[in-house]
Parts: C-alpha cells; sequence; structure tokens
C-alpha cells in the first residue's frame, strides 16, 4: 500500500488521486463511477478527490500497436501523468489495459506511484482461484503485445483468448462509437464469453475497460473478473488505509 504519511500537504491522509483518463471517456467515467460506488461515504466529504484528465486525444492505442501506422502515444501519457502530479496529485491510475504498454513511461516520467492495473488484476484473480486458467476478453492489442503474459507466469496463471478476436475489437469499437446497447453489439461480446468457456476457461478477465463499460450485459455461469472495478477497489483501499 502506498504510503503517504512521510512527505505532502496538510491533507495527506485524504491524496488526491490522479486519473490519466480518456481512453476511452466512457471508461473513464465508469471508473469514477467505480470508484464512487466502493467507497464508504455518508456525505459529499467522505468521497476521494479524483483529478481527472480525461483526454480523448491520446493518440491511438489501435492504431499503433496493431495497425502499426499510428502516432506513438507515449508522450502525451507521460506529459499527462506529469501534469497531474503537479497539480498535486498523490499517485497515478490510468484506467485502460492496453495503455499499460507504457505503463513504464508514465512511471518514470513522475516521482509518485503510478499503479499498475495489469499486476493488481492478475493478483486479484490469483487470490481468488489460484492456478485459473483464465478466459480473456481483451482487446486484440493485449495479445499481440503480450501484456499480460508478462506477469501471468510469476502468479500461475493460464491466458486463454476467443477465437475470433476482430469480433471482439468491433464490440470494443462499438463501445466508442457509443454503441454500447446495440444488440449486435451485445451478441458478440456474449459469443466470446461463450467461446472461452467451451475453450476451458476457469475465469473471465474483462482486460479492456470499454467492455468494463457493457460488464452487466454479460450472461455467463463463469466467475467474471473486472480489472476495471479491482483497479477502482484498489484506489479506495490506499485511500482509505
Amino acid at each position: 500500500m502506498t504510503d503517504f504519511s512521510s512527505s505532502g500537504p496538510a491533507d495527506a491522509a485524504y491524496p488526491m488521486v490522479g486519473v490519466i483518463g480518456g481512453m476511452g471517456p466512457d471508461a473513464t467515467v465508469e471508473f469514477m463511477q467505480r470508484v464512487i460506488d466502493a467507497t464508504p461515504a455518508k456525505d459529499d466529504s467522505d468521497h476521494i478527490h479524483l483529478l481527472v484528465d480525461n483526454n480523448p486525444k491520446v493518440p491511438s492505442r489501435i492504431k499503433a500497436l496493431i495497425e502499426g501506422d499510428g502516432e506513438n502515444p507515449e508522450p502525451t501519457i507521460a506529459a499527462m501523468a506529469q501534469r497531474l502530479e503537479k497539480a498535486g496529485a498523490r499517485f497515478l491510475v490510468m484506467p485502460c489495459n492496453t495503455a499499460h504498454y507504457y505503463w513504464d513511461h508514465a512511471q518514470e516520467a513522475v516521482a509518485i506511484p503510478v499503479l499498475n492495473m495489469v499486476q493488481l488484476t492478475l493478483s486479484a484473480v490469483h487470490a481468488a482461484a489460484p492456478g485459473a486458467r483464465i478466459g480473456m476478453l481483451a482487446s486484440p492489442a493485449l495479445r499481440k503485445i503480450g501484456l499480460y503474459e508478462r506477469y501471468a507466469d510469476d502468479v500461475g496463471l493460464t491466458l486463454m483468448y476467443p477465437q475470433d478476436e476482430n469480433a471482439l475489437l468491433e464490440v470494443i469499437r462499438a463501445v466508442k462509437r457509443g454503441e454500447k446497447r446495440h444488440a449486435d453489439t451485445l451478441n458478440a461480446f456474449n459469443r466470446a464469453a461463450e467461446d472461452l468457456s467451451r475453450q476451458g476457461a476457469d475465469v473471465l478477465v474483462l482486460t479492456c475497460t470499454e467492455l468494463s463499460v457493457i460488464q452487466s450485459d454479460l450472461n455467463t455461469a463463469v466467475p467474471i473478473h473486472d480489472s476495471l472495478q479491482i483497479l477502482a477497489e484498489e484506489v479506495v483501499r490506499t485511500v482509505e488505509g
């Protein structure tokens, strides 16, 4: 847990949390709501101070990592981290899984901690289901860059992906277009979950925060872990102590 006791302003017991957001905007708003819902508050003043840079102009991670012809998002993400630190944030979060490809650069750009959603998610799944076979509901970019694979072996978890990853990418793009309740979008989302269940997944993990936005429309008997929820709960734990 991050220690705020040794430095910082007088309100260090209630640190301001900086959010590197906008990837995408709906996912950032969903994250904020998850933090609010997870906070044990009796009044406004009991809630967590979030400073949110909801910047949809961060260069596309899909274009950069999948299509290979997009602008590098790294400088924009690092600059956002620095602005949030300068504004008084005591630690940072980035509610986008694919953007964690650039997590090292965000952390190197600032002197404050940047929580790592990928590590937090795998740790939470490992604690709940040791040795599980994880069905990854994710952008194809994650598999291409091996983002979760960097850490999965360390906790003894096996990853599997839907056979039709392009269909799931279209679900993600539909959410970004605002078509999150379109029947075709939700049907494709559920087909991906069914595919992973047939492959033998012990748990399903939402590792794209656009998919977190439509989690309530996922119909499956397989236990679900949501990276966005895990990050929100870690923020609350860190701040509330």
